[in-house]
């Protein structure tokens, strides 16, 4: 889950002074981890505050920190800050002994090379895109003399969106150490009133009553402000205990149905949100993606909210499903009534699914399509009613049609103007840009579903966001000679709880009202809406309020529509559509000082008449590639062996190649999976195999002596080869208890390389390549990514794992790897000719039983990826039974995390 990108390098100020300027992101690997807000040791933090203005649903969020070094040596300081992923960042600035930086938004290309001028050598920096489900890091480095004082400032702008009927306003807390100053300050001004306000946050019982709401009918007040002995984690800790979410929720006073028009700064914004109507029948076909790598915990989550969901249905509802991997099946080939009897039928069905095989996404989407035209033709869809189309997938297609700009077209060719399609992508093996094009290609929305104990609320969550049409086929108009620039303003539906929002600036006239007319189908009746307002009357009641936002129309409008051009530009059919797409958000973004995808922050300032100049660029989805730096380094564990990497970096790093002392002195499982072990006192190999099946979790190592737990989970190959599925690890879990993390990246063009420094761990990760982990400096894992052709007919990518011979556990240490820390006595004789001539057959006397063993030989992949080289060794057959204590059934676990019973549970 971890993506380095966009590396700017670092800044030196002067002698004394470096500055680095990077996005963030935690990171999902092997532990939790979070960011402090401010990082360094011997360092004083005067204050940290946040404010932010709400004004009409848009948020301007500012983060404040003033910090000292105050140790006897220069140190970096850190500045971290979450925000929202729809949030654009518009400035930045920052004070270093008197010397300011202030950022300017410009094309990303001309920020680049006007920074290239000034570059410095020294650290580099990069983007980390991780799981974070709502936020993204934004992180500043400095490097200062001691006594200097830093001051940070960072501005931010974003739009309300509601959700199930409030509006939310997440602020992540974490100084990451007692602050003198603290403070969180939000602001909402809503010029025609506020239903309700509330605040709540994740930071603790002894946090609840410490917030104070000042709610009057148009605006409202929060404060948080914990004095200095209030944030200790106990009375006597110097820790802080200030570390999570603060958030605000609150709605509107709706005075009717006609929705809110304002009018301020040159432009106008329109907010509609309709209640108290009838909702529409609703035709529903989900389609469930059931392959292998769908098993386990995704799809028992997967069936949970399905069965929630499915009691959910009205007796006015139609639905079906359709399950696929491989191949696709339907649990009806038509749409069926959800009535009591046939929601337990589908009930019973979900629950009797089985993962396993490749995905068909292609043939099970157009299936769901050929059901609800078939029902449209056959006139069992009433007009009033909605279609949809509710996809659940947790990877990129293996089987069919794979090549996703064909599918996407495909589904578009067959997919009528009155259905919708909506995607949700699971976990991050989902080609996530591709179902977020999908949807929005066909009128619905994408969300990606984070893999974790809360999934099945997730999925419930989304589904209640479109359960309930209220609308369909809706358009806001304004009078032509009286605006121009509108925002998107047809709607294809509208669902209970949300709200539909259209933008745009006024024409130059002598008009003192501006005019809005909607119409709309609802379920009993068309509806014919008009509503106005006054084209001043806000400016002047704007202009009193002192936390009031006051240019939120035109921030709102530009933030509307680069949000909708950059959708546009990722569904642009040509090139030259793309280009001029492109301008246009370049224009909007330099305009209103929006740091995106396509423009950069460039950070100026001036010491001693020269100009320093940084840059920060804006984050993009995991998927994708970006920049290179000049060079990598790094060293990889002695008994890891180099990797080739010409085919990934324009500049070879070089390594140097350690002689080992025995050419296998190490532990390796790899492929099918094939379990590979040198046993240094008796200077013998052992090979095994487990032969288990698909979703199952093996435990390798279970050590609570060092709280290390080690699991690897089982996908299946995409078709039977000789009457069996193959197994393969699809998912290497290295557990640790772990509570710091501290992020060093850097990159070298297609081949991205990290490294994480935490507490106890050392994370080294190559993309594409491999992940390295040490823990304690004692503990080393290597997991190998081995990738197939993504139309091989068989096989799937899969993970091999490797570890040192030399690791040190405790004595508590088992699993199918860990029980032989504690070498047992091998005795291996009677060797003599076998079945095959080319494997030689032996007796092998361990833990008291003598087994009939074959030399054959299995692959070490360290080298070289995709051949291998052979290694000879001892096979024990039956998933090593006799050789392992117990049977391989005994280390079946039920999750990623769980660490083994006792060994006493182990029986011969």
């Amino acid at each position: 889950d971890i993506l380095l990108r966009n590396i700017p390098g670092s800044l030196k100020i002067n002698d004394d002074i470096n500055f680095l300027l990077m996005f963030y992101g935690t990171c999902r690997i092997f532990s939790q981890t979070f960011c402090s807000a401010i990082q360094g040791n011997d360092i004083t933090v005067k204050s940290y505050k946040v404010e932010s203005r709400i004004t009409s649903r848009f948020a301007h969020t500012t983060v404040k920190s003033s910090v000292v070094n105050s140790g006897p040596n220069a140190q970096s300081i850190g500045f971290n800050v979450q925000i929202p992923k729809r949030a654009f960042i518009n400035n930045f600035t920052m004070n270093v002994n008197g010397i300011t930086f202030v950022g300017s938004v410009k094309e990303k290309t001309v920020a680049r090379n006007l920074y290239a001028q000034a570059r410095a050598r020294g650290k580099a920096a990069g983007i980390v895109r991780t799981n974070s489900q709502a936020m993204e890091t934004f992180r500043t480095e400095v490097h200062v003399p001691p006594g200097s004082k830093v001051e940070f400032e960072l501005h931010y702008q974003e739009m309300m969106q509601r959700k199930l009927g409030v509006y939310q306003h997440m602020l992540h807390l974490q100084p990451g150490r007692l602050v003198p100053l603290l403070q969180v300050d939000v602001y909402i001004f809503e010029p025609k009133g506020i239903k309700f306000v509330t605040a709540s946050n994740t930071l603790g019982e002894q946090f609840a009553d410490l917030t104070k709401i000042s709610h009057a009918k148009e605006k409202a007040h929060i404060v948080f402000k914990p004095t200095l002995q209030q944030q200790r984690k106990c009375e006597n800790c110097t820790e802080s205990a200030v570390d999570g979410v603060f958030t605000v929720k609150y709605d509107v006073e709706r005075e009717n149905n006609a929705g809110e028009l304002q009018v301020s700064d040159g432009h106008f914004i329109q907010f509609f949100a309709p209640s108290d109507l009838s909702p529409l029948s609703k035709n529903i076909v989900f389609v469930i993606d059931v392959s292998g790598s769908m098993w386990g915990l995704k799809m028992k989550q997967t069936v949970e909210a399905m069965k929630a969901i499915l009691d959910d249905l009205s007796m006015d509802d139609y639905f079906s499903i359709i399950d696929f991997n491989h191949n696709v099946r339907c649990w009806s080939e038509d749409l069926v009534q959800a009535s009591s009897l046939q929601v337990d039928e589908a009930k019973k069905y979900v629950q009797s699914i089985k993962p396993n095989g490749g995905t068909n996404i292609n043939e099970a989407l157009l299936r769901a399509v050929q059901m609800l035209v078939r029902a449209s033709n056959q006139g069992l869809i009433d007009p009033r009613s909605v279609s949809m189309i509710i996809l659940v997938s947790d990877g990129d297609p293996t089987v069919g049609e794979i090549k996703l700009s064909t599918i996407q077209k495909n589904v578009k060719r067959v997919m009528r103007e009155e259905f919708s399609l909506f995607s949700l992508g699971i976990g991050f093996d989902v080609d996530f840009d591709f179902l977020e094009r999908m949807a929005m290609d066909n009128r619905g929305v994408a969300q990606r579903i984070y893999a974790n104990h809360d999934a099945a609320e997730q999925l419930k969550t989304f589904y209640s966001q479109v359960s309930s049409p209220l609308l369909r086929s809706i358009t806001i108009n304004f009078p032509e000679n009286a605006v121009n620039n509108v925002t998107q303003n047809r709607f294809d539906k509208f669902f209970s709880g949300s709200e539909l929002i259209v933008a745009g600036k006024l024409q130059p006239s002598d008009l003192t009202t501006l005019q809005s007319f909607t119409t709309a189908a609802a379920a009993n009746m068309d509806l014919n809406i008009q509503t106005e307002a006054d084209i001043r009357e806000l400016d002047s009641v704007l202009g009193t309020h002192q936390h009031s936002f006051t240019g939120f129309a035109r921030q709102m409008w530009a933030y509307i529509t680069v949000n909708q051009l950059l959708a546009e530009r990722s569904l642009a059919p040509t090139a030259s559509k793309k280009r001029r797409i492109t301008q246009r958000i370049v224009a909007l973004a330099l305009e209103h000082q929006f740091v995106t995808p396509l423009t950069a922050m460039l950070v100026e300032g001036h010491d001693q008449g020269r100009p320093e100049r940084l840059i920060a660029d804006s984050p993009r989805d995991s998927k994708h590639g970006c920049c290179s730096v000049q060079q990598l380094l790094y060293t990889n564990p002695p008994w890891l062996l180099p990797t080739v990497l010409k085919e990934y970096c324009s500049t070879t790093a070089t390594y140097s190649i350690v002689n080992l002392p025995h050419p296998f002195d190490f532990i390796a499982v790899d492929s099918d999976p094939h379990f590979i072990m040198h046993l240094p006192k008796s200077n013998v190999d052992i090979c095994f195999n487990i032969d288990s099946k698909p979703g199952h979790i093996l435990n390798l190592i279970s050590d609570p002596g060092t709280g290390v737990t080690i699991n690897g989970q089982l996908v299946g190959s995409k078709k039977m080869k000789n009457n069996k599925i193959q197994t393969y690890f699809g998912t290497i879990s290295i557990y640790s208890k772990t509570d710091s993390v501290q992020n060093y990246p850097t990159k070298c063009s297609s081949l991205h390389y990290a490294k994480l420094l935490l507490i106890r761990i050392r994370v080294t990760i190559v993309k594409e390549q491999h992940v390295t982990v040490t823990i304690d400096g004692k503990i080393s894992v290597t997991v190998l990514l081995h990738s197939v052709w993504k139309k091989h007919p068989v096989q799937v990518d899969f993970l091999g794992i490797y570890m040192s011979s030399d690791n040190k556990y405790s004595t508590q240490v088992h699993g199918l790897i860990g029980q032989f820390a504690q070498e047992p006595k091998v005795k291996v004789y009677g060797v003599h000719e076998g079945a095959d001539p080319k494997k030689k057959e032996a007796t092998m006397e361990v833990k008291g039983n003598k087994l009939a063993v074959t030399r054959g030989w299995q692959k070490d992949y360290r080298r070289d990826k995709k051949r291998g080289s052979d290694v000879y060794c001892w096979f024990i057959h039956n998933s090593g039974k006799g050789f392992i204590d117990g049977s391989y059934t005994n280390y079946i676990l039920p999750q990623l995390d769980s660490f083994l019973t006792q060994k006493s549970h182990f029986c011969l």
